[in-house]
């Protein structure tokens, strides 16, 4: 009832309301929804759930992506997404290995790839949002998207060579597993599983308009179920199933027609925001406030908000501030310290984690072999960084509009280029060079 109050005049977005109600619903505040009280069921509904509304959110940005993007913008966003990942991959892993000393190199090393991707649903609601359409050029705002969803699937290499590597014996074996199946078998066969699933359907259902076979309500349909049918396909064979929706999301509209046809739709932006809240009131409720206390495992407050912290300032920051140069998208180091900063973790790291879980054995009550103490540890460190991202980035935003705001589009020192050739877009007239020498 107040959602435009909300964003437009405070920039607070639904995942930090939907996550905040989730909490007063949950069993630390009112008790009217506690999924851990549902015992083993609660891992299953938890990776499943947290899997649709990725699902939809991924295929979502996909089709959202400007004409033929992926091909464009290739070599931008291999370079923001691999190298990123892989420091950001260490850097997680050595903070958590010097504050938590119980934790093992390679226990740290899975506990940090779950936190490597960049959430596709907070980055959504916040370069999404009315702040950053106004502030944010809209180049930034792709490749962040863009990002922001092929990270997430790429993910999975990261988590399968450290689990091999604790539960397969030999580490040739375990090498063996994560390319053949980490690799070939779950990003190869993913990528083309969706790309392919995409073009099928994507001239299927150009062929069904052109011969009046389909309404405009049920071409909209298709919208959420390729995604859903995509995810179904891809998961049961135990393959890379975020990266094959995101191929999917892609595919369908590289020729722009999808786009075409849907952009007077709000049915597609109905269903997310409806997934979205719901995901997040989930989460909320989800949280396990008491295991971020846990001495008996050397999980205390303390060490997680520095945990955090680090994060926070060393995961993401570092690395593309070194990087930028090389990727056109982002012209100036104050672009790449927005793009650095709003490496959000949520859904994405709840998934990964629960997904580790599932995989893992199950911890007595007294956890015994490195596998168990890392199946005991996982989700209180994950999800109290997830917390605090939600938190910080979430209400980033308002706090810049509160300290005078933050503008990344191009000067108006750049207007006269702009204005002596009307016809061509500003990030076609001026320069990567010059954008880079002009004030912010």
């Amino acid at each position: 009832m107040f959602s435009l109050l909300m964003k437009e005049r405070f920039y607070i977005n639904e995942v930090v309301l939907g996550t905040a109600f989730g909490v007063v619903l949950g069993p630390h505040v009112a008790g009217i929804l506690d999924p851990r009280s549902w015992g083993e069921k609660e891992e299953i509904i938890t990776l499943e759930v947290t899997r649709v509304v990725l699902a939809a959110g991924l295929f979502a940005i996909g089709v959202e992506l400007p004409r033929s993007y992926m091909a464009k913008h290739v070599r931008g966003l291999l370079i923001m997404v691999v190298p990123t990942m892989a420091i950001g991959w260490f850097i997680v892993a050595g903070l958590i290995c010097e504050l938590f000393p119980h934790l093992t190199f390679l226990s740290c090393l899975a506990t940090a790839a779950c936190l490597t991707p960049t959430d596709p649903i907070i980055c959504a609601a916040i370069v999404g949002g009315s702040f950053a359409k106004k502030h944010v050029p809209s180049e930034l705002r792709h490749i962040l998207s863009a990002e922001s969803a092929a990270n997430d699937g790429l993910a999975f290499p990261f988590l399968t060579i450290s689990l091999y590597l604790i539960l397969d014996p030999t580490p040739h074996q375990a090498f063996s597993h994560w390319i053949l199946i980490g690799w070939f078998y779950q990003v190869v066969m993913g990528v083309t599983i969706g790309a392919v699933l995409g073009f099928v359907f994507s001239h299927i259902m150009s062929f069904s308009h052109r011969h009046g076979f389909i309404d405009r309500e049920s071409y909209v349909a298709q919208y959420l179920a390729l995604a859903i049918f995509t995810t179904g396909i891809v998961s049961t064979i135990g393959s890379d199933d975020l990266l094959a929706v995101f191929a999917a999301g892609s595919a369908i509209s590289w020729n722009g027609e999808f786009n075409k046809h849907t952009e007077d739709e709000v049915f597609s932006s109905v269903v997310d925001l409806i997934f979205n809240c719901a995901c997040f009131v989930y989460i909320g409720a989800w949280l396990p406030f008491t295991s971020f206390n846990a001495p008996s495992l050397g999980i205390t407050p303390w060490r997680l908000s520095a945990l955090f912290l680090g994060i926070l300032v060393l995961r993401r920051v570092p690395a593309i501030l070194a990087l930028y140069p090389w990727i056109p998208e982002i012209k100036t180091w104050r672009e790449a310290l927005f793009s650095g900063h709003f490496g959000t973790m949520g859904i994405g790291a709840v998934f990964i984690s629960s997904l580790a879980l599932h995989k893992l054995p199950k911890p007595h009550d007294v956890p015994v072999g490195e596998a168990e103490i890392l199946a005991s540890s996982l989700q209180p460190i994950v999800s109290f960084v997830v917390l605090g991202s939600i938190i910080i980035h979430g209400l980033s935003i308002p706090f810049l509009t509160l300290r005078g705001g933050v503008d990344l589009q191009i000067p108006s020192s750049a207007s006269f280029l702009i204005e002596a050739n009307p016809d061509r877009s500003p990030t076609s007239t001026v320069t990567p060079q010059l954008a880079r020498e002009m004030p912010v």
